[in-house]
């Protein structure tokens, strides 16, 4: 996590506590961090999770596997077999066929097809 952005939210928490409201909060963090100001509705979400007795300001852990483990496993796929199926990726790894089919998305494969003609019957290559 970035140390500016725990920096800003103990400062929004701290105008919290002095009782002023979100745009406040918002336009004295603007005058002071002017490019790297946060916008009144990040504001108005940490002012949110103050109002709920939330006062921690780190951010927190997140469960299973990181997505670049996925993306990795499904391009190493790929490179293995180029005219493996997504959903047979998605069967070897476990995961769901959406999330194959997105990563796939990313790294600009797609599934091609050719016009063969102007009725609309599909050819797959």
């Amino acid at each position: 996590m970035d140390e500016f952005n725990v920096e800003i939210r103990y400062v929004l928490r701290i105008y919290y506590k002095k009782g002023k409201n979100a745009t406040q909060a918002a336009k004295k963090n603007y005058d002071v961090y002017r490019p790297n100001a946060v916008l009144v509705r990040v504001v108005q979400k940490w002012f949110k999770r103050f109002k709920s007795s939330i006062f921690d300001v780190k951010d927190e852990l997140r469960s299973g596997q990181p997505v670049t483990g996925q993306a990795y496993a499904i391009l190493k796929k790929v490179k293995q077999d180029r005219h493996i199926s997504s959903y047979d990726i998605a069967e070897e790894l476990e995961i769901d066929h959406k999330t194959d089919f997105t990563h796939l998305k990313r790294a600009g494969y797609t599934k091609r097809l050719i016009l063969a003609s102007h009725i609309g019957s599909l050819e797959e290559i």
